[in-house]
C-alpha cells in the first residue's frame, strides 16, 4: 500500500512539474519583437542547406555559419549573438525558447552524426567485401 501511494505521489509531482515548468517565466516577461526575430533566423539557419554546424564541448556552445547568407550565430546560456560584417546582435532569450532552440539544434546535428556513420559504415562493409573477394580469388 505505502509502494502504490509514493508512486502515485510521484507520478503527480513529475505532471506538476511538467505543466508549471515554464508558467512563472512567461506571466514575467512576454516575448519581444526582437525575440522573435531572433529566434526565426536561427530556425531558418538550422534548417538551411548550406548552414555548417559545430559544438564547443567545454564551453556547451553551439554555433551555425552560414557562407551563402554570410551569417554566423553562436548560441550560449540563453544568448544568441548573430553576427554579419556589418552588424552583431546579442539578443536574450527565454528558457522555453532556449529549450526548443537547443533542442531542433540538437536533432539536426544528431541527423548529420548518423549520416556520416551510416556513410562510414557502407564504406567498411564495402572494403570488407572487397577483401573477401581478393582471399577467395587467392585459394
Amino acid at each position: 500500500m505505502f509502494k502504490w501511494i509514493r508512486q502515485k505521489y510521484k507520478r503527480w509531482y513529475v505532471s506538476w512539474k511538467l505543466k508549471t515548468r515554464y508558467r512563472w517565466l512567461s506571466e514575467q516577461q512576454k516575448i519581444t519583437e526582437a525575440e522573435k526575430v531572433c529566434l526565426s533566423i536561427c530556425r531558418n539557419m538550422i534548417s538551411h542547406q548550406g548552414s555548417k554546424f559545430l559544438i564547443a564541448p567545454l564551453s556547451g556552445k553551439r554555433y551555425i555559419k552560414n557562407d551563402t547568407l554570410g551569417l554566423f550565430i553562436i548560441l550560449d546560456e540563453r544568448t544568441v549573438s548573430i553576427t554579419n560584417h556589418v552588424y552583431h546582435y546579442d539578443v536574450r532569450i527565454s528558457e522555453r525558447d532556449w529549450d526548443r532552440i537547443c533542442t531542433m539544434y540538437d536533432s539536426k546535428t544528431e541527423k548529420i552524426r548518423q549520416e556520416y556513420e551510416s556513410e562510414i559504415m557502407k564504406q567498411i562493409q564495402h572494403s570488407l567485401v572487397n577483401l573477401h573477394e581478393k582471399i577467395r580469388n587467392l585459394n
